[in-house]
C-alpha cells in the first residue's frame, strides 16, 4: 500500500471514531434532555443550601431558563461519554504503539477516567458546599445574594475542569517519568516548590480562606506523591542499572 493510500486509510478511520465519539454523546445527552430541569436543580442544590431564606436564583437572560440547563446537559453527556470517546482514541493509537507502551497507556486511560470523575465528585461534594457557604456568608449593605441561572453554570463548569484536571496529576507525573522527561528523584527535590505550586493554584481558583484552598491544594499534593511513587517504577533505567541486570541474569 503507497504512503497516500495509508494516509487516506488513516484519515478515514479517524473520522470514523470521531464520529462514533460524537454519536455517543448524542445516543446520552437525548434522553438526558428530558430531564434537563432536574439535573440543573441537582447542580444548584449546594447553592441553593448555602442561599439565605426566602432567597432563590434569578434569570437574567430571556433564554436563560432554556439555555443553562440545556448547556449543562450537553456537558454532562460529555462527561459521561468520555470512556467511550477514550476508547475510540486507545482504538485508534493502538496499532501503532510497542507492547510495552500498550501496557502503560490502556491502565493509563482508565485511571484518567476515574480521576476526572473523582475530582468533579469532590468538587460538588466537598468544595461547593465551603465555598458557597463562605460567599452566602458575606453580607454588603444594600445588596441581596442572588446568583443568575447562567453565571452559576458557567462558574461550576470551570471549578468541575479545574479540579478534574487537578486529579490528573499521578497520571502527568507516570508520563514525564516513563517519557524520561523526569525522574522520581528529580521530583522529590522539588517537592517544596510543587507544595508552594499546589497552594497557589488553590488560592487562584478558591475563595480567600485557607479552608477552601487547603480543600484543593492538599489533595493535589497527595497526588502529585502518589503520583512519584508509581512513576519511579516505570521510569528508564540508566545504563548501569541495565549492565547490573545483564549481569544478574547472566
Amino acid at each position: 500500500m503507497s504512503d497516500s493510500n495509508s494516509f487516506i486509510s488513516h484519515l478515514i478511520e479517524l473520522r470514523s471514531r470521531l464520529l462514533k465519539a460524537v454519536l455517543s454523546i448524542l445516543v446520552i445527552f437525548v434522553p438526558l434532555a428530558f430531564f434537563a430541569q432536574d439535573l440543573y436543580h441537582l447542580l444548584a442544590t449546594p447553592l441553593l443550601n448555602a442561599m439565605p431564606d426566602n432567597s432563590q436564583m434569578i434569570a437574567t437572560d430571556v433564554g436563560a431558563p432554556f439555555f443553562a440547563p440545556f448547556k449543562l446537559t450537553l456537558v454532562l453527556a460529555f462527561f459521561l461519554a468520555i470512556p467511550f470517546v477514550l476508547y475510540q482514541i486507545w482504538g485508534f493509537i493502538a496499532p501503532g504503539l510497542y507492547r510495552n507502551e500498550k501496557k502503560l497507556i490502556a491502565p493509563l486511560l482508565l485511571s484518567s477516567t476515574l480521576l476526572f470523575y473523582a475530582g468533579i465528585a469532590f468538587a460538588y461534594f466537598v468544595v461547593f458546599p465551603v465555598i458557597f457557604a463562605f460567599f452566602a456568608g458575606i453580607e454588603i449593605s444594600g445588596v441581596a445574594f442572588t446568583t443568575d441561572i447562567s453565571s452559576y453554570l458557567a462558574f461550576v463548569l470551570k471549578l468541575f475542569f479545574a479540579f478534574g484536571l487537578a486529579f490528573e496529576i499521578p497520571v502527568a507525573v507516570i508520563l514525564m517519568c516513563w517519557a524520561g522527561i523526569t525522574d522520581a528523584a528529580s521530583l522529590r527535590a522539588k517537592r517544596p516548590y510543587v507544595i508552594v505550586g499546589v497552594f497557589v493554584v488553590g488560592m487562584l481558583l478558591t475563595p480567600p480562606d485557607i479552608i477552601s484552598q487547603s480543600l484543593l491544594a492538599v489533595p493535589m499534593w497527595i497526588l502529585f506523591e502518589i503520583g512519584i511513587l508509581i512513576g519511579a517504577l516505570y521510569s528508564p533505567k540508566s545504563d548501569e542499572e541495565e549492565k547490573e541486570e545483564h549481569q544478574e541474569v547472566s
